[in-house]
């Protein structure tokens, strides 16, 4: 009964290091294995590029966002919704400090022609240009001054919504 033991761990053993042995494995067209990543290249992430999507549900996906001062801001605004902009628009507006975001949100309202981005340029820093479901639009600026801003998309009835804060540090 020993030996039949031995006998059976022995073949499975063989097995085991048969299957394991030195095969050359397929590659796939167009995958390499090689290490493709230049080590004198550095790959940077700066804190001032910001990605930031919207939805069909008036949602950004940050209520927050924190950017250094003293350098450009790179923004990317995605809506990863399917609507239409004339129905389900949204941008991004970077108001200044003081402005009342509510009283700015009334008189973007109105402002369809522009954008609705009213026509002053008093109360915007920055702003994006009105995207729909799919698109993607991406804007540079220099950061404002140390402080929080507020930030809300201007389509008319969103900016109760879709709001946050700015924090420059």
């Amino acid at each position: 009964m020993k030996t039949l033991k031995y006998l059976v761990l022995s073949i499975i053993s063989c097995l085991v290091v048969v299957g394991c042995g030195d095969k050359k494995e397929k590659k796939k067209e167009g995958f390499t294995y090689e290490n493709t990543t230049n080590s004198t290249k550095e790959v940077v992430n700066s804190p001032n590029d910001v990605v930031l999507t919207s939805n069909d549900a008036m949602q950004f996906n940050k209520r927050e966002i924190k950017v250094r001062s003293g350098s450009k801001v790179k923004l990317t605004f995605k809506h990863l919704g399917k609507m239409d902009k004339n129905i389900m628009g949204h941008n991004f507006v970077l108001l200044k400090s003081g402005v009342d975001l509510v009283a700015f949100g009334n008189k973007a309202a109105t402002a369809r022609d522009s954008g609705y981005i009213p026509d002053d340029g008093e109360a915007v820093i920055a702003h994006t240009k009105l995207i729909g479901g799919g698109e993607t639009t991406v804007i540079e600026f220099e950061a404002p001054e140390k402080g929080t801003y507020d930030f809300l998309c201007s389509f008319p009835g969103h900016f109760a919504i879709m709001k946050g804060k700015f924090i420059v540090e």
